[in-house]
């Protein structure tokens, strides 16, 4: 209801000609789009989860790296993470975790058995604290990205997610942080200056790492039809740009 509000908002006063069918709209509306997005970053975590996993343990040979306190660079960070990793072993119901503790005698799980149960935040912070930094930048250039960029990108996917998870409000809000903006892409990107703040960028972010592990994907088909169900929805207080939107190099499906 809040959007509806005049001003000044604290004196709680609604516009004149509000309706609650109109607050419903965009709750409905916000529902779905959590939806949507949800679907997308799933497939973009798995991806990353399956890389980082992979990836370091071929490059390092070293199949137990998640808990590997000689790969990491700061052992405090390090320790924390290791605490969330065994209280997820502890708790878990998973078959595969109790048929490993039930056949092995290793004090912790391979990398690829242990990414399917940790968090994603705990997955991008081992990702974060690696010490090899050719192993980051490895690991980044899968997605066509820098570290720093990679980096940053993913913990706002992480945060996106966690939103569209707890039912969070998420159509027009603002990041708590901001997205780094990469000077330079070997891709598709967004020409027009829109705020890094708002869920414009976070869902551009999300169509550019769907893209890469993807490529086929249909993510502008489902924004459209979206926003054609909710026409009443004003997508500039989303953040997306005066211009048609589905000009943009990321979004067009022009050949």
């Amino acid at each position: 209801m809040y959007p509806f509000l005049s001003q000044p908002k604290a004196e709680h006063h609604f516009k004149l000609g509000s309706k609650f069918q109109d607050a419903l709209n965009l709750y409905r509306f916000d529902k779905k789009l959590r939806l949507l997005l949800f679907n997308e970053i799933e497939k973009v975590e798995i991806a990353l989860r399956s890389t980082l996993a992979n990836l370091v343990a071929q490059e390092t040979g070293n199949i137990f790296w998640m808990t590997d306190e000689t790969l990491f660079a700061n052992n405090d960070k390090f320790r924390r993470t290791l605490d969330l990793v065994e209280k997820e072993l502890r708790n878990s119901k998973e078959e595969f975790i109790q048929h490993f503790k039930d056949k092995y005698s290793d004090p912790y799980p391979p990398a690829w058995i242990l990414v399917e149960i940790l968090p994603l935040g705990v997955v991008t912070r081992m990702f974060e604290n690696l010490a090899d930094n050719t192993l980051r930048k490895k690991i980044a250039a899968r997605f066509g990205l820098t570290v720093p960029v990679f980096t940053s990108w993913i913990t706002v996917v992480t945060l996106t997610r966690n939103a569209c998870c707890h039912h969070a409000r998420v159509w027009n809000k603002e990041n708590a942080i901001c997205p780094m903006i990469p000077r330079k892409l070997n891709g598709k990107w967004i020409t027009s200056k829109v705020s890094p703040k708002r869920i414009y960028f976070d869902i551009c972010i999300i169509k550019w790492l769907v893209d890469v592990v993807s490529p086929n994907n249909d993510m502008v088909k489902h924004l459209q039809s979206l926003f054609a169900q909710f026409p009443m929805v004003d997508i500039r207080a989303m953040g997306f740009p005066s211009g048609n939107w589905q000009d943009e190099p990321l979004w067009s499906t022009k050949r």
